[in-house]
């Protein structure tokens, strides 16, 4: 169709609200947020557990045409994040439509036909997926796990009821979230027993309060400073042995300033090359692990009992509540709704579990669709805002074209084809594929990470090519 087409897009996080605002700033009008939740903020809404904060500078992780000139931390906390999310809602608000599930799209004559739980269908010119990759926390399935008698939650879903002061918490992982919330647990609890399946690369977090308002230049500069500082660290992990060589040196000197005992500085080594599972920044988890009332177990776990955890060993670890710090489901990247092509077939199906679509963005035979923060487009050294705003300038730059010519948007085969070969390539033998961890698929392909610098994403993205 010709003139103001109407698009939908489904999530208000990050990526969703950053597709309106830069809709509503290209002069297109004609835009409706579905969020199924009561309340803008994606994982900075879901994700309330003690310690939550983002480990990129928050000056790079904000929106370029909307900075924060009052962050109070140089690393932000959730609430902060969730803050600055709702403050810039605010100008899309008139757009956005709360508690709206959305369970099927198709693409039917020309137009997407967007079912709502309920029954209600919302049609559109333009489909956004923006419900992002990490939505669905991942727990062991582990023997016994329904006769615990204690409480037991995902640090995605934080039992703020559950009392944690002289408890025995068992703690099942080692992640991002595990290395913020357990440091804010250690002190409550009684005991804590933190479960290892593999220890992670820590570097210290250069974090620090930030005094009064930044001025706009200052705030620009700095910006500037840290998106290139991410690029050089992106660099270190990609380059090849000898730059991962000097992380991994870095952070064991880390651990050999802050773990003086030699039995857990050992088991605290981590036996995976560096940068291949996330590489973390905390200046605090080393010194939770070594409190009198901690202990690191590396055993695998064999069944949940009524009382706590056993392991491998034959032990059994006493707990009165039990967390899951076991991150998230990813990389088959399953939507939450089912999504049909203009020739019928299913986008799951297409996908047959190996997630791919031509710079993360478009899939052929699914026209005027696209997806922001979709296969291959996560990252390992920086911020992911980057790569949304450059794949929300991505979807202006096709809902402008549909708007003048009225031809569906959609990359051809063959285009998307080469880009597929070309990820498989760069990613095999790369930094992410040596080890198992959450950016690989069941077949060993890495469907999540991208394998190059924002910078390259950047202008790979800055045209529409490809496209018929």
């Amino acid at each position: 169709m010709r003139g103001n087409p109407e698009v939908v897009v489904i999530g208000a996080g990050f990526g969703g609200l950053g597709v309106a605002l830069s809709l509503r700033r290209a002069g297109f009008e004609r835009f409706t947020v579905l969020e199924r939740a009561a309340d803008v903020g994606g994982v900075w809404r879901d994700n309330t557990y003690p310690g939550a904060a983002c480990d990129v500078p928050s000056s790079l992780y904000s929106y370029s045409f909307s900075p924060n000139l009052s962050w109070p931390r140089r690393y932000a906390a959730q609430p902060d994040i969730l803050a600055y999310l709702r403050r810039n809602a605010d100008a899309v608000r008139d757009r956005i439509r709360f508690g709206a599930d959305v369970v099927a799209a198709a693409f039917e004559d020309g137009r997407w036909r967007v079912e709502l739980a309920g029954g209600e269908v919302v049609e559109a010119d333009v489909l956004v997926s923006a419900v992002g990759q990490l939505n669905r926390p991942s727990a062991p399935d582990l023997p016994g796990l329904g006769a615990f008698a204690g409480p037991v939650f995902h640090s995605a879903r934080w039992r703020h009821d559950v009392d944690l002061r002289g408890k025995r918490v068992a703690v099942v992982g080692t992640g991002a979230s595990a290395a913020q919330f357990v440091p804010r647990i250690q002190p409550l609890a009684g005991h804590l027993t933190v479960f290892q399946r593999t220890a992670p690369h820590v570097l210290p977090k250069p974090d620090a309060a930030l005094k009064g308002r930044a001025r706009p230049f200052t705030s620009k500069l700095a910006r500037r400073g840290v998106w290139l500082a991410c690029e050089a660290f992106t660099w270190l992990l990609t380059a090849g042995r000898a730059s991962r060589a000097l992380v991994g040196g870095l952070a064991a000197a880390h651990r050999w300033v802050r773990v003086r005992d030699r039995a857990l500085r050992s088991r605290l080594r981590p036996g995976t090359p560096v940068g291949c599972k996330r590489v973390l920044f905390s200046n605090d988890w080393y010194p939770a692990l070594t409190a009198a009332n901690a202990r690191v177990v590396s055993e695998r776990i064999t069944e949940v009992t009524a009382h706590g955890l056993r392991t491998a060993d034959g032990r059994e670890h006493p707990a009165d509540v039990l967390i899951w710090g076991t991150g998230f489901d990813v990389a088959d990247f399953r939507l939450p709704m089912r999504v049909t092509g203009g020739d019928g077939r299913d986008l799951a199906a297409v996908w047959g579990g190996r997630p791919r679509a031509h710079l993360g963005l478009t899939v052929p035979g699914f026209p005027n669709f696209f997806l922001v923060y979709g296969p291959n487009t996560n990252l390992g050294g920086s911020s992911i805002v980057t790569m949304i705003e450059a794949q929300c300038r991505y979807v202006v730059a096709a809902v402008r074209r549909l708007a003048e010519t009225g031809a569906p948007v959609q990359v051809r085969p063959e285009v998307a084809d080469e880009f597929d070969s070309e990820m498989r390539s760069r990613l095999a033998g790369g930094v992410w594929s040596g080890c198992s961890s959450w950016y690989r698929a069941d077949d060993g392909s890495v469907t999540t990470n991208w394998p190059g610098s924002t910078r390259e994403y950047l202008r790979r993205t800055a045209r529409l090519e490809g496209v018929r």
